[in-house]
């Protein structure tokens, strides 16, 4: 993908080279077909993404295997509770100049110095460390004997995390949760994916995956989803949302407040989520061949983008009220004002159900 060619032959371009980063990933995941759309939605917007789910569904798989289609750097940190920030960021030594004697410190790189991390059990660090990869999710540096290193661009931090097991972790606070664009659910696969898996038995160890997209590609990528023009009703829609989560605050219009957010946070999204609401919006609209931007772009996206950003009562756990199953009430109670035709026909497709 070249920078001097227009934005309409490099959206066509992407839908190409999106196709193949699908077909190849999927020679070796078998279904998860959301699970990688939002991954690369993630990274096609600089974002990072937080992959949650129970052992065993390949979570890490997954993340090794998107990287190898592209052609980035990467490497994978498993965070253990005795990993010290300079085991990721690097650390000073000591060198000695053979020729005069002299001695001086060198900075020698840790395994953040990619351009695709693999973040592996991240929940299981101790918060010194979460804090220095915090540094580098945020500022795209770390700083060590107070100078600061910049991390290679492009940077994306890909982290997992089992939601069952919390004996020996510490939970992130809600500053790291809120750098993560996306929280990614991974759920149990069907019957019959379930049936190919197995059928695949170890076949996928050797299956070889190539590269389809390079380090200018998705720059130029990156750029195409930010100047992707959007309709002040769809930023408008976006921020009706994310504002109808904050409880502590007045809606500000005329519009009664969701009764399960009413109910069941006890905390709403900051400004973050709608930045990133709209930014996921876009890249949404440009992988699926649209013209434009639409609120039903913004519902195929409020799931992932909101999860990990709003925190529940103890009402909610009492009742077992997820915050999926108050983002549902969410698209149903907050009304679209302002779509066109074509988005109120999209739009009407899907009010019934709740995208996940």
């Amino acid at each position: 993908m070249a920078e001097h060619k227009s934005d309409e032959a490099l959206s066509e371009e992407l839908l190409e080279i999106y196709g193949r980063l699908r077909a190849q990933i999927a020679r070796v995941i078998v279904g998860q077909d959301e699970v990688v759309e939002q991954v690369l939605t993630c990274i096609f917007c600089r974002g990072h993404a937080l992959v949650v789910g129970v052992p065993g569904l390949a979570k890490t798989l997954l993340i090794s295997t998107i990287a190898k289609t592209l052609s980035l750097d990467f490497n994978r940190i498993q965070f253990t509770p005795d990993l010290m920030p300079s085991d990721i960021t690097g650390t000073e030594m000591i060198e000695e100049d053979r020729a005069s004697g002299s001695r001086q410190l060198r900075f020698v790189k840790g395994p953040v110095f990619a351009n695709v991390i693999l973040a592996d059990e991240i929940n299981r660090t101790p918060p010194k460390t979460q804090a220095a990869m915090l540094e580098a999710m945020q500022e795209r540096h770390v700083t060590v004997g107070g100078v600061c290193h910049n991390v290679p661009q492009p940077f994306f931090v890909l982290a997992t995390q089992n939601p069952i097991e919390q004996e020996g972790t510490y939970p992130l606070p809600e500053a790291q949760l809120d750098r993560f664009m996306f929280q990614v659910h991974i759920t149990y696969p069907s019957a019959d994916e379930e049936m190919e898996i197995v059928r695949r038995g170890g076949q996928k160890e050797r299956v070889d995956v190539q590269p389809q997209i390079d380090r200018d590609g998705i720059t130029a990528v990156q750029r195409l989803v930010e100047l992707m023009p959007v309709s002040d009703h769809v930023i408008r829609y976006a921020l009706r949302l994310v504002r109808a989560t904050r409880v502590r605050e007045p809606m500000g219009e005329q519009l009664p407040r969701p009764r399960l957010v009413e109910e069941y946070l006890s905390w709403g999204a900051g400004p973050r989520a709608s930045e990133y609401l709209v930014l996921a919006a876009k890249a949404r609209a440009i992988l699926s061949a649209s013209s434009h931007v639409t609120p039903e772009h913004v519902r195929q996206v409020v799931h992932p983008v909101l999860r990990h950003r709003i925190l529940t009562n103890f009402n909610a756990e009492a009742d077992q009220v997820t915050p999926d199953k108050v983002i549902d009430n969410l698209l149903e109670e907050i009304p679209v004002e302002g779509a066109g035709p074509e988005d109120r026909k999209a739009l009407d497709a899907v009010m019934p159900r709740a995208e996940n």
